[in-house]
């Protein structure tokens, strides 16, 4: 009887047991109990997302990534490098576009808006092709495009069960496991920054058992050879006038256990093997270089790297890929401590929470995708993460696949320090020293003006005019807004050297501002302009539809923005306020026009109080003083903060995807959690829309990648960000916790957020207070800690660890 009872007790336990392993994978492994189908054909159209390919699970280096489709008799890995463009450095610089500037301020200032607008829509455009409206992918703008497929052909059609896939966010490994034929097959796939490869591992428990025909292929502009055990692909580009554009080439090099390989034709065929593993490596000749872009070295380095991946181990590519990705991975952790054990596949855990609207499970395992995928597409020595990241399955991709710089690009970057992957943000401030030289001769000539400028829009190749309309490409703010991140990164990490490296830049930036600002005749104020919201119109008081006019609050905002972050940085490093700069940036900066709160009580987007042809329009623009800057907040502006949220209310909780992650801030700004879950829950809604929609369409694919729709992964990024604001903030001149905590998010604890001046928060809640709390300073100094009405303050030590659990007494 004793022997059973302990029998019983060890059935239990071991019970316990796995259901705390499936809790804690819960929040760190997306999961599903069916294959992507690998032989769904993909559209043609860049614009309409393929559903399969939605189903695929990512991984990526920073350089190279792939979509794992865990099909069973063919698999299918869809590839990218992430400098493959086509396009090359073209001049779209308009020298004709500076003399009409006086007119058209004069008309704006005289209330003729229908002229204005027609004289802006002829002159304050790029000269060339620009963009091709989104579809460069045949212009000198070029697009960013697939590198291609890896293709396993197993040559069977036989029934398979027990199919499983996962993706690990803490190791960043794809898995596939079935049975079929009495067999197990276990595939895995990760992307290797240590050795600069993506590698695919293929096993089996019954020896022999291995066979396939290995293929890789693009939809257009390629070579395939099979030849010295490995596959080669090489083709060149379009540079978008009529000639040769960018050089790639990718090996896929298999390495067998057992077996025999021979080749035939383009192809490899593995047959008997007992393992398998497949190194692949891809690069182009692009550098981040301007005005060449160009490496000549290119096929040498990528020699060089396959050789020295393929003679590694697989178990040795493993351990370094798996040490060097999950250090960064358990940085910072989310979780939920009263949820069920129920372990449902992720894409049945997002179908539970459209009806429940409370799975908790859900929202720790996106948070930790936001920044799984943050980490897998920007990497030291890349490019920074696009529209999609570093994965896209076409050759012409929405909206070029491009850097927007009206809000996208900064959006992806928004989870980078407080989350704890700080690195990752340094290639974003590597594309923005890129664009200095280029922008330098677009404020000359397009303006006649010093200085540095960029639009919204920009590419690999040094893109910084306007775009083609000036309704949306027309944004002269953007120069502002993306410098905010170099600020930021200082801000959190407070590494002087870096500052100094980068004040040159903020430096530049501001003497364009300096030329560009007009004073307001009607006020004595400056103003920018012409310039516009984006990309929101307005009815004009002369009766016309028009998006231009002088002094939306949006660009008052990101310019005053600027220029308090370079008199910070200037402070910071020494530099004495009756430097000549200094004195003309405090001057300018005190008589900047301010966002006026309009007689609805609403925080005006524009100068004068315009009716919107779109009330609920996706951009919430006139609110960047709120989220991601810090001029209008609860305690400094209480007023302004009201009208903000008034202006909130009024633009509604639908949007694109990216526009409700977005929104996700601002209420966490305002303190509202609920509201902020509310949304954030409405961004996890499952849609299968895979064309463009601009309105209320937003949501979430089955593999978690935000829906534009289309996919862009700017919303992921932006609500990843938002849950961390639910949690810390740090804007103000201290550090809060718990500031926006959801009702019903009542027992949880999250480790490694970081604050602005190089802290580390550590904290526990339940019944939804505060119970335990941890700092850690990286550089020591003071600080102020803030849980509701209780404050305490510290002076650091760097290193220093302090409990500030008194908080929640």
């Amino acid at each position: 009887m004793q022997c059973k009872q302990l029998i019983s007790v060890f059935i239990i336990s071991l019970l316990v047991f796995a259901n705390t392993i499936y809790s804690q994978d819960n929040h760190t492994k997306l999961w599903y109990n069916h294959p992507a189908d690998a032989t769904a054909k993909d559209t043609s159209d860049g614009w309409i997302n393929d559903p399969e390919w939605l189903k695929a699970l990512p991984v990526g280096n920073g350089f190279i990534g792939a979509m794992v489709f865990g099909d069973v008799n063919k698999e299918r890995l869809q590839l990218n490098e992430k400098s493959l463009w086509s396009g090359s450095p073209d001049d779209n610089d308009n020298p004709d576009a500076s003399q009409y500037l006086d007119s058209i301020r004069q008309l704006l200032f005289e209330g003729k808006y229908k002229e204005a607008t027609a004289l802006t829509d002829k002159t304050q455009i790029c000269k060339g092709a620009g963009s091709g409206h989104g579809n460069g992918a045949t212009v000198p703008y070029g697009c960013y495009q697939t590198l291609g497929d890896l293709w396993l052909d197993f040559n069977t059609n036989a029934p398979y069960s027990k199919y499983y896939r996962e993706l690990d966010l803490i190791n960043g490994i794809a898995l596939t496991r079935y049975q079929q034929n009495n067999i197990e097959f276990t595939r895995e796939v990760f992307a290797s920054y240590p050795d600069k490869a993506l590698v695919m591992h293929i096993s089996a428990n019954k020896l022999k058992s291995i066979s396939f025909t290995l293929t890789v292929n693009r939809p257009e502009r390629f070579k395939t050879i099979a030849t010295n055990n490995r596959i080669v692909m090489s083709g060149t580009l379009s540079n978008g006038k009529g000639g040769d554009g960018m050089q790639y080439k990718l090996y896929a090099v298999p390495v067998l256990e057992g077996g025999t390989m021979k080749q035939s034709g383009n192809k490899l065929i593995i047959s008997n093997a007992n393992a398998v593993t497949i190194i692949i490596t891809a690069a182009t000749n692009y550098r981040l270089h301007y005005p060449d872009y160009f490496n000549n070295q290119f096929e040498k380095e990528l020699n060089v790297t396959t050789a020295h991946a393929v003679k590694t181990s697989y178990n040795i590519l493993k351990e370094r890929h798996i040490k060097d990705f999950s250090s960064y991975m358990k940085r910072s952790v989310l979780q939920f401590t009263n949820t069920t054990n129920e372990n449902l596949p992720t894409d049945k855990l997002l179908e539970k929470n459209e009806q429940t609207k409370n799975e908790l499970n859900l929202y720790a395992l996106y948070y930790q995708f936001g920044r799984y995928v943050l980490l897998s597409s920007s990497r030291q020595g890349s490019l920074p993460a696009n529209l999609q990241g570093i994965w896209t399955n076409k050759i012409q991709t929405p909206w070029n696949c491009d850097y927007h710089t009206d809000i996208n690009v900064q959006m992806n970057y928004w989870p980078s320090e407080v989350t704890n992957l700080s690195e990752c943000q340094l290639q974003l401030v590597d594309l923005i020293e890129s664009l200095v030289k280029p922008g330098t001769r677009t404020a000359s000539i397009q303006y006649k003006m010093h200085g540095w400028c960029v639009h919204p829009i920009t590419n690999v190749w040094g893109y910084t005019a306007p775009g083609e309309e000036p309704s949306w490409g027309l944004h002269v703010g953007a120069t502002a807004w993306i410098c905010q991140h170099l600020w930021e990164h200082f801000a959190f990490t407070l590494d002087t050297n870096y500052l100094r490296k980068v004040y040159p830049i903020l430096q530049q930036a501001c003497d364009f501002y300096f030329d560009w600002l007009v004073k307001d005749p009607n006020t004595g104020k400056l103003v920018s302009g012409p310039a516009a919201s984006p990309e929101n119109t307005f009815v004009a008081p002369d009766g016309s539809v028009g998006s231009i006019s002088m002094g939306p609050s949006h660009d008052q905002e990101v310019i005053r923005d600027i220029f308090n972050n370079t008199l910070q940085a200037a402070q910071v490093l020494g530099i004495k306020n009756d430097d000549a700069f200094i004195q003309r940036l405090q001057q300018t900066n005190n008589l900047l026009a301010t966002p006026g709160i309009g007689k609805d009580g609403r925080l005006m987007e524009w100068a004068q109080e315009f009716k919107e042809i779109e009330p609920h329009h996706r951009h919430v623009s006139h609110l960047f003083a709120l989220y991601p800057g810090d001029e209008i907040t609860l305690d400094k502006t209480p007023l302004l903060a009201a009208a903000a949220k008034k202006s909130l209310e009024a633009r509604g909780d639908d949007g694109t995807g990216w526009s409700l992650a977005w929104k996700i801030n601002f209420w966490a700004r305002l303190h509202d959690g609920d509201h902020a879950l509310k949304l954030l829950n409405r961004l996890l809604n499952p849609v299968q829309a895979s064309g463009v929609a601009m309105n209320n369409a937003g949501g979430t694919y089955q593999n978690l990648f935000c829906a534009h729709p289309p996919f862009q992964l700017d919303g992921n990024f932006g609500a990843t960000a938002g849950i961390a604001e639910m949690l810390l903030q740090s804007e103000e001149d201290y550090i809060e916790l718990l500031p926006a905590l959801p009702a019903n998010w009542k027992d949880g604890n999250v480790s490694g957020l970081c604050a602005r001046s190089g802290f580390v928060i550590d904290m526990s809640w339940k019944d939804n207070k505060l119970v335990k709390a941890t700092l850690i300073s990286k550089k020591g100094g003071a600080c102020s800690i803030r849980y509701g009405e209780k404050e305490i303050s510290l002076k650091t030590r760097p290193g220093q660890q302090y409990d500030i659990s008194s908080l929640s007494e």
